[in-house]
């Protein structure tokens, strides 16, 4: 199987892009935080959700209510509706579609783009992120939590015209949380979350691994085993940046603690 090319581990990851935590002017997800990745030289990781009339939204939870003034689920809107809404912070930033976000970087740095899923079977979202990809001149790849996502992109990968996006596994050693996307899934279905039983379906070509559950045989095993690339997330202090480059390959990372101070 292939692996993941060298842009992927090449340079730091800026979870969600270059942002503050909290409410600040640079706001998650936000274009705003999208430049500030570029100009210190580091990739991006974005989130994508999908509109009422089928388009990839860059936001990363199922409700609008933290980030922005308004409330409701993203689904309920639709593109126009939701390119009007701006985001809470400094920058004046409103939320952006997938097409406008890729627009922006224009191949400037990688971006990795996790697909939020409600393992639900819906694969619309998936298909509408491939075909953004698909005809995209820069690094990009594509990752989620949901197996069933990551092996339809890999059943129809040749279909989709994606057959050059790298497509990887987000995870964790458990999926107990509760209010969670996955959280309606029985237990037979979550210990295969968390052994990565899905590996013949999805044959991932990276693993993007949970900080907290570090040491853990399946980032191990997928690292010094057959040599895949392993990102962590999410990385918020030296100490964290120092375990997370013992067990992976390159940090996602966020907060001024571990932020690069000058371009990469």
């Amino acid at each position: 199987m292939t692996m993941a090319p060298a842009w992927l581990t090449e340079r730091p990851i800026a979870h969600r892009g270059l942002h503050d935590c909290g409410v600040g002017p640079l706001i998650e997800n936000s274009p705003s935080a999208a430049r500030a990745a570029i100009a210190l030289g580091c990739a991006i990781e974005c989130d994508v959700q999908l509109s009422k009339d089928g388009e990839a939204i860059v936001f990363h939870d199922f409700t609008l209510e933290r980030l922005t003034a308004h409330s409701g689920r993203v689904e309920a809107f639709t593109t126009k509706e939701l390119r009007s809404i701006r985001l809470k912070g400094g920058r004046g930033d409103a939320i952006a579609t997938l097409p406008d976000f890729l627009s922006l970087i224009g191949g400037a740095t990688p971006l990795v783009c996790e697909i939020k899923s409600r393992f639900d079977g819906d694969m619309r979202l998936a298909e509408r992120v491939a075909a953004c990809a698909g005809g995209y001149g820069g690094p990009i790849c594509i990752e989620s939590f949901d197996p069933l996502v990551m092996a339809h992109l890999r059943h129809h990968q040749t279909a989709l015209s994606i057959d050059h996006v790298p497509l990887g596994m987000v995870a964790q050693a458990d999926y107990d949380e509760a209010d969670c996307e996955w959280s309606h899934l029985g237990a037979a279905e979550k210990h295969a979350l968390s052994q990565f039983l899905h590996f013949e379906e999805t044959r991932p070509e990276f693993l993007s691994y949970s900080l907290r559950d570090l040491p853990n045989a399946v980032p191990h095993l997928c690292r010094a085993g057959i040599g895949m690339p392993v990102t962590i997330w999410t990385v918020r202090t030296e100490a964290d940046r120092a375990t997370a480059l013992r067990h992976g390959d390159q940090i996602v990372f966020e907060g001024e603690r571990v932020r690069p101070k000058q371009p990469v």
